[in-house]
């Protein structure tokens, strides 16, 4: 990489997260003195783009920071000679996310932005954009490194390394950073003391072990999740208890989304509530949105306010930036990454995205060898990756058939019937943003 400058490109750069990516730049300056932050967006975001820039170049100013912050409607100039391209993107915005959770609850199934028939469809109209974006980086920054934040990471990461020509993608989570800050303040140490072997796939990741200075600590860190007060560790999920006989007996720490799963019932009629009084969580999070975005444009605000954290994006710095840095100053430290899996993980394919504890260097992540997950836990872990796959060629092709068949295997599925009327209803729902697939004669 040039010692003149450092350019990083944030696609969605008028996303409500771009403040934690921009603290995240200011406090790491040291380690990682970038020079140029192009945020770039579409034309839908024209507005949020430049109040998110306009905060972003006073939190660098107040830093005393030599930052050019440049905002941009053309992809391909933020993109150009690039050093890394960070992705944090909604295709259709909130409204399409809305859909997604919205349309499921009529078929009694689970609407989520990243599991079940929502992370399907968030998957679909994500990847051909994704892919576009890496085909544009091959032609303008060839030496580039991909942050993919996207949701669903996973699935997005997947299809990344399995339909691009880009090896050097790395996809990103805020959750286990999450998920070790939980464990730290209910052990009440310092998170940098705390380190756990992540090892599953994005939004179904498991703590293997988890260590305090070096020590397992995992025997009395399952003793306290087994109170149902602590069994959440991510703002935009409830937390409800795990029953002690469960999650002693799976002797390995869940994520939040593992709620969808061993939950389903449940988590099914509380969002059903919540979509009755509430709304669902898109139509919340647009007015937070609104929230957040009238106190961006303060002028007089200068650091990123402490409101975003309600957002759910929280550690999301910390996680992006940590990453960029340690892959800048080949620092070789532990992170949990979504990256191929080369045998790191013994029951998923070698060549399938997993995310997993990764020594991260120069060259991008080492994925430590985990040996296997805990029979309890494989067969799901391998069922959402078989939909994961699935979906990401549902994607590429546009196979309605594929489409069908990603949602059927899905675990938050009761049935194939149920899966077709869901995809018909969500296909035409989503239509603008799907094209790939009324290019065919498939669809019915």
């Amino acid at each position: 990489m040039s010692n003149h400058k450092l350019k990083v490109a944030t696609i969605g750069g008028g996303s409500s997260y771009t403040p934690e990516l921009v603290e995240g730049f200011i406090k790491r300056y040291d380690e990682f003195p970038l020079t140029e932050l192009w945020l770039a967006d579409i034309e839908e975001g024209k507005e949020k783009l430049e109040i998110v820039g306009n905060l972003a170049k006073r939190m660098i100013e107040n830093a005393g920071l030599p930052i050019d912050v440049h905002l941009t409607l053309d992809r391909r100039a933020a993109l150009k000679d690039a050093d890394f391209v960070t992705t944090q993107f909604r295709v259709g915005l909130l409204n399409a996310r809305a859909k997604d959770e919205r349309i499921p609850l009529k078929y009694g199934v689970l609407g989520q932005e990243t599991n079940g028939p929502g992370g399907l469809f968030k998957g679909l109209r994500t990847i051909p954009v994704i892919l576009d974006i890496a085909k544009d980086m091959e032609e303008l920054c060839p030496n580039a490194w991909l942050i993919n934040f996207t949701n669903p990471a996973g699935m997005v990461t997947e299809a990344v390394l399995r339909y691009s020509n880009i090896d050097k993608v790395i996809g990103l989570c805020n959750v286990p950073i999450g998920m070790e800050m939980g464990i730290a303040k209910l052990l009440d140490v310092e998170h940098s003391r705390v380190r756990i072997d992540f090892a599953g796939l994005n939004h179904m990741v498991y703590g293997l072990d988890v260590y305090v200075d070096g020590v397992s600590v995992k025997d009395e860190v399952i003793e306290k999740l087994s109170d149902p007060a602590n069994s959440s560790f991510v703002k935009n999920i409830d937390g409800m208890g795990w029953e002690p006989a469960f999650i002693q007996s799976l002797n390995a720490l869940t994520c939040p989304y593992h709620m969808y799963y061993y939950k389903s019932k449940e988590m099914l009629d509380k969002a059903i509530e919540s979509a009755e009084k509430e709304g669902t969580r898109a139509e919340v999070v647009q007015k937070l949105e609104e929230e957040l975005f009238e106190l961006y444009k303060d002028e007089n605000l200068n650091i990123k306010p402490p409101q975003l954290e309600e957002r759910g994006g929280a550690y999301y710095s910390d996680a992006a930036v940590r990453l960029i840095t340690s892959i800048y100053t080949d620092k070789r430290d532990i992170q949990p990454v979504n990256t191929r899996n080369n045998g790191a993980i013994a029951s998923i394919p070698a060549d399938s995205a997993v995310e997993v504890s990764s020594i991260i260097t120069k060259d991008g992540p080492i994925p430590l060898t985990m040996g296997d997950i805990p029979v309890a836990a494989r067969g799901l872990v391998q069922q959402i990756k078989s939909f994961e796959r699935i979906a990401a060629e549902a994607a590429v092709t546009g196979d309605y058939n594929k489409a069908v068949l990603a949602l059927a295997i899905n675990p938050l599925t009761p049935s194939d019937t149920i899966a077709k009327k869901i995809v018909d209803e969500m296909l035409e729902a989503h239509k603008k943003y799907l094209p790939q697939f009324f290019q065919t004669e498939t669809v019915n």
